[in-house]
């Protein structure tokens, strides 16, 4: 398949990533289904994206006489079979847990098209860990995106062929993204292998009780004149998703001092306490912070 072949995106996973990839598929004039295992995240995620566009429209960032064609180009369900029927790109955004996402695409595999390529948007794994459960590891490859920014990701593993990395890539310029195409695979790109150590030695601090999380962000902010801290971006990412990567890889690693980091994320996970997205992790967001 070429990606002037690709009609219509399965965004699998409703929450932030999967919405943000969703908006620049669909204002570039792709047809998106949406898929998410409960009802309330995919009204919740709809909303989301209306508004967006709406914002978009109002703003000149999209003609407003096609706002009310994207909204009508999305899709929604919780039916794995309907999401998969007719698809030409899957773009895949659950947990960060090599077994669930395989599960997903062993399923899924059942229920696509030949032609379909499979894309994991995993920030910390890497695609050979589940290409096999896929059901066609040469269609299968890592496309990762950076909310809020055009640069994305795209990573082969040694199954993938050529062209399917060729489709990706372009694909990613037709939504209007950055593409950097990594040689060989690597556990969290280029970004999040520079950025991952950096959040780890912040929790690392906090978790020892060295020092307390506004004093961390405010000893690297007011250093080095950047706008977020550590704890801040945590925040920003989601705490569920910053626990489940550093809890996999300590466990993986069997890093003491990364699993005391994933204990502390882990309390506030079970406190509901997801970040932004929730109102409140490490800092409280209701009252407009």
């Amino acid at each position: 398949m070429k990606a002037g072949d690709i009609k219509k995106i399965l965004i699998a996973g409703a929450g932030t990533m999967g919405q943000s990839i969703g908006l620049s598929c669909v204002t570039n004039g792709f047809a998106v289904v949406l898929y998410d295992i409960k009802d309330e995240f995919l009204v919740k995620a709809t909303d989301s994206l209306n508004k967006k566009i709406d914002k978009m429209a109002a703003n000149g960032m999209i003609p407003k006489e096609k706002a009310e064609l994207f909204k009508n180009n999305i899709t929604t369900t919780t039916d794995l079979a309907f999401a998969g029927a007719d698809i030409d790109l899957v773009s895949e955004s659950i947990p960060e847990d090599p077994d669930i996402k395989g599960e997903f695409f062993r399923e899924l595999n059942k229920v696509c098209p030949e032609r379909t390529i499979f894309t994991t948007n995993t920030s910390s794994l890497v695609p050979s860990m589940y290409a096999d459960k896929t059901g066609r590891p040469d269609r299968f490859l890592a496309f990762h995106f950076h909310p809020g920014f055009k640069l994305v990701d795209v990573m082969g593993h040694s199954g993938t062929s050529a062209e399917a990395v060729e489709t990706v890539r372009r694909f990613s310029e037709l939504i209007g993204h950055s593409p950097i195409v990594l040689k060989q695979e690597k556990a969290g790109y280029l970004f999040n292998s520079l950025l991952n150590p950096w959040l780890l030695a912040a929790l690392n601090l906090v978790s020892r009780d060295i020092a307390s999380p506004e004093d961390v962000d405010r000893s690297w902010k007011e250093i080095t004149a950047m706008p977020l801290g550590p704890f801040e971006l945590m925040d920003y990412i989601g705490l569920e998703t910053v626990w489940r990567i550093t809890d996999f890889w300590a466990r993986k690693r069997n890093d003491q001092n990364a699993q005391q980091s994933a204990d502390l994320l882990k309390q506030y996970v079970d406190r509901g306490e997801l970040g932004m997205k929730s109102g409140k992790g490490f800092y409280d967001y209701t009252g407009g912070k």
